[in-house]
C-alpha cells in the first residue's frame, strides 16, 4: 500500500519519494513490504507579485493560484459554450480542468489545482451553487402551483412516481452489490426520487436559451416543473430527516424542531421585512443599496444557519429567495445586483468544484460490479422518465409532436442535478467513480434531448394559416378585430389616434385586443393574463392607460369593444403571445408602436416587430409616432370627452398613401380607403410606376391595376380623395417625387398628418434602385424609413402596412 505524509521542511520545494522497505513479522511470520510515499506540502501564501522575489514560482501565492484558475475557467467554459451551445453543458469547462483532463497530469496538479488551490475552489462553488438557487428562489412564483390545471397535475404525478418506483425497486433487487452507504434505504429513496424529479431551473435556463419559454409546450413544462420542485424540496427533507434517524431518534427530533424554527423564522420574520421594502419602494424608483445589501448578507446567514442545523445548506438560499416578492421593484432589484456576481464569477468555481470531482479514470480501476447497480438505476430511471410522460401525453390528447417535446424537456438535467450529486458526496452516499458517472450520463443525456426538442417542436407552427386574414379580404359588415400593442406609456397617444382614423361604424365595427406588454426583469415564469378572467398582477399595473382606453370606448359606443391583456415575457419572445392572440381571435390587424430615436427599449420594440412581422398569422401595421402629445394630456382629455370629443385626434385631417405596388401597397391602399370614408379627411393617393413599365411583374401588375380601379370607382364621386400618378426611373426619382408631393401640397397649408406606405412585399425593385444604402430600420422597408426619418420634412407620423403572408 501507498500512504502519503507531509514533510514540513521549508526549504524542500519540490515533491520527492523516500521508498522504505519495512519488514514486518506477523503472527505466520509472513514478511511485507511496505512503500512509503512521503510527499511535502508546498509552501502557500497570500502575498503576489512584489513580494515574490529571488525567482520564486508565484504559482506559490493562493490568490495568485485562484485568479489563474478563474481565468481558466471562464475561458474554457466560455469556448466550451460556443462550440458546443446546442448541446447546454456548461460544466463540461471544469471536466476539462479536472483529473479527466489536465489534471491528470503532474505538472498542472502541483502548480495550478494543487490541495490548497482545490479547496478554496470547492467552497467558492458551493456559494456559487448558494446563489444559484437563491436567485431561482426569487425569480420563483409559488403562487403559479395553485393555477396548475388537472393536466399538468397528473401527468406531472405520472412523471414523477413511475420512474422513482421502478427505480427503487431495480435498487431493491441489485441492493446486494452497492456499498454500504448507498444500500441504505433512505439512500436509494433519495436517488430513486431524483430521477423522477424535474427541476424547475434546469427547464428554464435551456427553454430561454430555446426560445420556448412562452410556447404552449414551454409554459406546460415550466409548470410541472415547478409541482416537481415542490415534492423534491419535500423529498430532501425527508432523506435528512432519515439520515439523521440513522444515528439515532433524538437527533431525527432535533432535526424536525430546527426545520420548523427555521421555517417560522423566514415566513413569519424576513417574509414581512421583504413584503414591507416591497410596497415602501416607489414605482419607477430602485430599491434603497442598504436593503440589497441585507439581503445578499441573508444569503451568508441562511446558509451558515441551515449547514449548522444539520440541513443542506442550500435549503436556506432557497427559501429566503422564495420569500422575496418576484418582479419589480425588489425580485428585479435582486437579481439586476447578484447576476454578474454569480454568473460570471461564483457559478465558474461551481462547475470547476464539479470538474474536479469528476475523474473518468477513477472510473476504470474499480471493479464495473461496483459501478453496475447504480448504471442501472440511473437508466432505468431516465428511460421511464421520458416514457411515462409521454404516455401520459396521450391520454391528455396531446398532438404527437407536442407530447414528444414535452417529454424530452421533462427530461432534462441541469445545475441542480450537479447540487444534488455533491450533496450526495458530502453524505458519503456515492464515490468519485459513482459521481462520475452520473455526471457523465447526465451530460450525455441532456446533450442528446436539448437539440432534439428544437428538432421536434417548432412554437411558430400554430400561426401558420392557410386563410386569408387581412384587411383588403375582410368580409364587409362584419366585426374588423384587431390587436393594438402598447410597449410604453408613449405609446398609447398615437395608438388611439390611428384607431380612431380607422373609422369605427356601424357597417364595420372594431373589436380591439388591446395588449400591455412588459419585459420580463426579475422573475422566471412570464405571464398571460386575461383582464376578463385573471386579476391584473400589482407588479404590473396600468390601470391609468386602460382609464385612457375605456374613455375612448364610451366616445365610440357600440362601434368598438375594448379586450386588455397583460403579457409579461422576455422581449424576444413576445411576439409569441401576440401572435397568440391575433390567433385565437381571428385579427385581421396587429398594430405596434414603433420609435425611430432617443427611445430607452428601442431595442426591444426593434426585436418584437421583427418576430411579429416574421410570423404574424395576419396583417401588421407599424406605427411611427412623431406627435408631442404624452399620457397627461391624454388623461386630461379623457376626463372631459363630453366637453371635448375632438381632444383625442392629433392627426388632423389630412393623410398621403404612396402606392409603390405589391401586396403591401395593395393591403394600404384599402386600410386608406378606411380613412377616406370619414366626413372630415382628406386623402391624397399616389402611385408610383416603373418608366416603359421596366421590372414590373405582369401578375403583380394585374393586382395592382385591379386594386387602384376599384378604390378609383368607390371615391370617383368623393371630393375629399386625389389620385396621381408618377413615372420614375429609379429611386432617386421616387424620393424627389415623393419630396415635391410633400412641398407643393402642403405650400400653405398644414403638413401631412399621416403618411401611409406599404412595406415592402412585390415592390417593383426599380423604384428603389440605390436606396438600400439609406435604410437603418429593415422592418419599417425602404420608403418607409426614409419617411420616418429626421431627413424627412414632415412632421407628419407614419404607417407602414405589411400584408399577411398566407403560408402552410
Amino acid at each position: 500500500m501507498t500512504r502519503v505524509f507531509p514533510i514540513h521542511d521549508h526549504h524542500i520545494r519540490h515533491s520527492r519519494t523516500l521508498i522504505q522497505s519495512l519488514k514486518h513479522i506477523d503472527d505466520d511470520s509472513i514478511a511485507t513490504s511496505l512503500a512509503l510515499s512521503c510527499q511535502s506540502m508546498q509552501e502557500f501564501r497570500a502575498g503576489g507579485l512584489f513580494i515574490n522575489g529571488g525567482g520564486n514560482n508565484h504559482t506559490a501565492s493562493i490568490f495568485s493560484l485562484l485568479l489563474l484558475d478563474l481565468i481558466l475557467i471562464i475561458v474554457v467554459t466560455r469556448i466550451l459554450r460556443i462550440l458546443f451551445k446546442p448541446l447546454k453543458q456548461p460544466e463540461l469547462g471544469g471536466i476539462i480542468l479536472g483529473p479527466s483532463v489536465l489534471g491528470r497530469h503532474g505538472w498542472f496538479k502541483r502548480n495550478v489545482m494543487p490541495e490548497a488551490a482545490e479547496f478554496l475552489v470547492n467552497n467558492l462553488g458551493i456559494m456559487g451553487f448558494m446563489f444559484f438557487v437563491f436567485i431561482y428562489g426569487v425569480k420563483c412564483d409559488p403562487s403559479l402551483l395553485k393555477k396548475s390545471g388537472k393536466m399538468h397535475l397528473y401527468t406531472a404525478l405520472v412523471g414523477i412516481s413511475i420512474p422513482s418506483m421502478l427505480t427503487f425497486l431495480v435498487s431493491l433487487y441489485m441492493r446486494k452489490n452497492m456499498d454500504k452507504e448507498l444500500s441504505r434505504i433512505a439512500s436509494l429513496g433519495v436517488i430513486s426520487a431524483y430521477f423522477g424529479i424535474t427541476t424547475f431551473p434546469v427547464v428554464h435556463n435551456i427553454l430561454k436559451e430555446l426560445n420556448l419559454i412562452n410556447s404552449h409546450v414551454g409554459r406546460m413544462a415550466l409548470s410541472m416543473a415547478l409541482i416537481g420542485d415542490a415534492i423534491g424540496t419535500c423529498s430532501i427533507v425527508v432523506f435528512e430527516a432519515g439520515k439523521h434517524g440513522e444515528t439515532g431518534t433524538k437527533h431525527a427530533i432535533w432535526y424536525t424542531i430546527s426545520l420548523v424554527l427555521v421555517l417560522m423564522f423566514i415566513m413569519f420574520c424576513v417574509r414581512p421585512m421583504m413584503m414591507w421594502i416591497h410596497k415602501n419602494t416607489p414605482e419607477g424608483h430602485p430599491v434603497e443599496q442598504s436593503y440589497v445589501v441585507v439581503i445578499l448578507l441573508g444569503v451568508f446567514v441562511l446558509g451558515f444557519v441551515t449547514d449548522m442545523l444539520g440541513m443542506a445548506i442550500a435549503n436556506g438560499p432557497l427559501w429566503l429567495g422564495l420569500v422575496i416578492p418576484d418582479g419589480p421593484p425588489l425580485g428585479a432589484t435582486i437579481v439586476e445586483k447578484s447576476k454578474t456576481i454569480m454568473t460570471d464569477f461564483l457559478l465558474p468555481f461551481s462547475f470547476l468544484m464539479v470538474g474536479t470531482h469528476t475523474d473518468v479514470f477513477a472510473m476504470s480501476e474499480i471493479d464495473w460490479s461496483h459501478l453496475e447497480p447504480l448504471f442501472f438505476m440511473v437508466l432505468t430511471g431516465y428511460l421511464t422518465k421520458f416514457f411515462s410522460t409521454w404516455v401520459a401525453t396521450f391520454y391528455w390528447q396531446l398532438p404527437f409532436r407536442d407530447g414528444l417535446a414535452l417529454s424530452l424537456m421533462m427530461s432534462l438535467r441541469g445545475q441542480v442535478e450537479l447540487i444534488m450529486f455533491v450533496h450526495f458526496m458530502d453524505k458519503k452516499i456515492i464515490k468519485i467513480p459513482g459521481f462520475t458517472l452520473l455526471v457523465l450520463m447526465t451530460a450525455v443525456l441532456t446533450a442528446t434531448f436539448t437539440p432534439l426538442i428544437s428538432i421536434v417542436y417548432d412554437p411558430t407552427r400554430p400561426y401558420i394559416v392557410n386563410q386569408r386574414r387581412n384587411i383588403q379580404h375582410h368580409l364587409p359588415n362584419t366585426k374588423l378585430s384587431m390587436v393594438l400593442c402598447i410597449q410604453d406609456d408613449e405609446s398609447i397617444n398615437g395608438l388611439i389616434n390611428v384607431l380612431d382614423i380607422s373609422n369605427p361604424n356601424p357597417n364595420r365595427p372594431f373589436i380591439v385586443h388591446t395588449v400591455r406588454l412588459f419585459e420580463l426583469v426579475g422573475r422566471a415564469s412570464p405571464l398571460f393574463i386575461d383582464h376578463d378572467n385573471q386579476e391584473m398582477p400589482s407588479n404590473y399595473q396600468w390601470m391609468h392607460i386602460v382609464n385612457v382606453l375605456r374613455r375612448y370606448q364610451e366616445l365610440k359606443g357600440k362601434f368598438v369593444e375594448l379586450k386588455f391583456f397583460t403579457v409579461v415575457s422576455l422581449k424576444q419572445m413576445m411576439f409569441q403571445d401576440i401572435c397568440l392572440i391575433a390567433l385565437e381571435n381571428e385579427a385581421s390587424l396587429i398594430i405596434l408602436p414603433f420609435k425611430k430615436t432617443h427611445v430607452s427599449n428601442k431595442g426591444m420594440i426593434h426585436t418584437i416587430n421583427s418576430q411579429v412581422l416574421n410570423h404574424a398569422p395576419c396583417s401588421v401595421g407599424i406605427l411611427v409616432d412623431k406627435g408631442s402629445n404624452n399620457l397627461i394630456e391624454m388623461m386630461a382629455a379623457a376626463r372631459n370627452i363630453a366637453a371635448a370629443p375632438s381632444s383625442l385626434r392629433r392627426f388632423g385631417r389630412r393623410y398621403a398613401m404612396l402606392f409603390l405596388g405589391g401586396a403591401d401597397a395593395r393591403e394600404a391602399l384599402v386600410y386608406a380607403d378606411m380613412i377616406a370614408a370619414n366626413q372630415d379627411a382628406s386623402l391624397t393617393v399616389i402611385r408610383f410606376l416603373s418608366a416603359n413599365y421596366v421590372g414590373d411583374k405582369e401578375r403583380e401588375k394585374k393586382l395592382d391595376d385591379g386594386i387602384v380601379t376599384w378604390f378609383w370607382v368607390k371615391n370617383e364621386t368623393n371630393n375629399r380623395v386625389r389620385y396621381r400618378e408618377v413615372v420614375v426611373k429609379n429611386g432617386e426619382e421616387t424620393i424627389a417625387s415623393i419630396l415635391a408631393m410633400n412641398n407643393n401640397d402642403n405650400d400653405g397649408d398644414e403638413d401631412y398628418d399621416l403618411w401611409i406606405v406599404g412595406r415592402k412585399q412585390g415592390i417593383n425593385p426599380v423604384l428603389l434602385t440605390g436606396l438600400s444604402e439609406w435604410s437603418e430600420s429593415e422592418e419599417l422597408g425602404l420608403i418607409g424609413d426614409y419617411i420616418a426619418s429626421e431627413d424627412f420634412p414632415s412632421s407628419g407620423s407614419v404607417l407602414v402596412i405589411h400584408q399577411q403572408i398566407v403560408r402552410g
